[in-house]
Parts: structure tokens; sequence; C-alpha cells
């Protein structure tokens, strides 16, 4: 009932999740990441704890594949489940359960891993891998969003639409970027549009939070104003 992908920005080493389905919230389950190590998408009949135990395994050191064959083998019913990894270096790991409904499947491409499950067809991950291949020049958010708009165009859930979600880590604990439409008739156009809505302030008033590195951050609310105006007027 979703498709998602995977992927790792290779200019800044941003780690993203892009998600679709019809059904209710899918940000709040589906996609989980552990900033500077690498992301989890957990679908199909969801086990929450995939994403959750997933993270803390990637935490410890353990490969993608170790990962999910460690969570499957505690999951009586992990047939009826969909899941997928990426890790920062690129090593991908999936499992879709024999009852999990067609379409359904996982593909992986230079970068980024796909998954979906009651799809209207194959045709929905070839075309949201193109998609993310062909367009490399866009922001890291806006190229994971035109390739699931991709995968929408060539049929999306079966079932139609209903949320979407768009979660972006880098190296801090707190996301760059966390979208969810949670019940709507278009998710991602509106997803689409909320991103276009976090670069008119959000991405670059981000800069100045604390950080593990800089842990006061800045403060100074005359330097971020005189900053976030010159980035949003193009004034120097």
């Amino acid at each position: 009932m979703t498709w998602s992908i995977i992927a790792r920005d290779a200019s800044t080493g941003q780690i993203g999740i892009a998600v679709a389905t019809r059904f209710f919230a899918v940000g709040a389950r589906v996609p989980h990441i552990a900033p500077g190590i690498g992301g989890i998408a957990t679908q199909a009949l969801v086990n929450p704890y995939y994403g959750i135990d997933g993270v803390k395994l990637l935490r410890e050191g353990r490969s993608p594949r170790e990962m999910v064959d460690i969570l499957l083998v505690a999951d009586d019913g992990r047939e009826a489940r969909q899941l997928h990894v990426m890790d920062i270096k690129g090593r991908i790991a999936a499992h879709t359960g024999r009852e999990c409904i067609d379409w359904c499947g996982h593909i992986q491409g230079d970068g980024f891993s796909l998954a979906g499950n009651m799809l209207a067809g194959a045709a929905v991950l070839d075309d949201t891998a193109k998609a993310f291949a062909a367009n490399a020049s866009l922001s890291f958010a806006q190229r994971l969003i035109v390739a699931m708009k991709a995968g929408e165009a060539a049929g999306g859930d079966k079932r139609g639409k209903q949320s979407a979600a768009l979660l972006i880590h880098g190296e801090e604990e707190w996301s760059d970027l966390d979208l969810r439409v949670d019940d709507h008739t278009d998710p991602l156009a509106e997803l689409e549009r909320l991103e276009q809505v976090s670069r008119e302030r959000w991405v670059h008033f981000r800069p100045f939070l604390p950080t593990r590195k800089n842990p006061a951050g800045i403060t100074d609310r005359a330097i971020i104003d005189a900053s976030v105006a010159a980035a949003t007027t193009g004034k120097t």
C-alpha cells in the first residue's frame, strides 16, 4: 500500500526518505533515519519496531543485511512485511514478504533504494528510479519529490492517494527537513508546496540552530535576520 525511496545526497551527505500511500499519516510510521549512518523504510503491514530497532542496530555498526536478517528472524509476521535499508556507504538490503500484495517488490540504484507494495505495477518503481537519476541538478528535497511524482504518474498506489512524507537528516540528530501530509486529495502536490514554503525561511534559518560542534548556535537576532533577508531577497 506504499512506495518509498531512500537516498543519499552525494554533495551534502544527507540521507533522505520520501514515501506516499493510500493510507493515513504515512510519515508517522514508515521513514526512520540514523543521522550519518543510514535510513530505513518499514511498510506493507507495517512493523514500527523494524524502524525503531533497526536504527539501534545500524548505530551498533550492523550492516543493512545483518540488520534485516536480525529483524526478520524475530518476527513471525515477516511474510506480510516489506522493509528496505540503505546505509551511508550505499549498501542496501531489502525484504518483500510472500504475503505482500501485488504489485510488490524492490529495486536499487546508485545511491538509492526503492520498495513498494499494492502498486499499479512495476513501472511505479522503475519511473521513480529514472526520475531520481535524471534530476541530479535539483536540490535533494526537490529531487526526491520529483522522483515520487514520476512514480505516481505511473500509477502509484493502485487504491489511490492519501498521505505522503519527506524526511531528510544531515549529521545532527534533529532533521534538516521533516514534512508530513497526513490526509489530502493530492498529497505529493501538497508535499511539493510545503517544500517550497520551507525555502522561504526555514532552510536559511536552520544553519543558526545549535549543533554538536556549536552547542549554542547563533543567537544574535540581527545576524540571523540579516542573513535570512540576504538569502531570500538576493541582496548581499
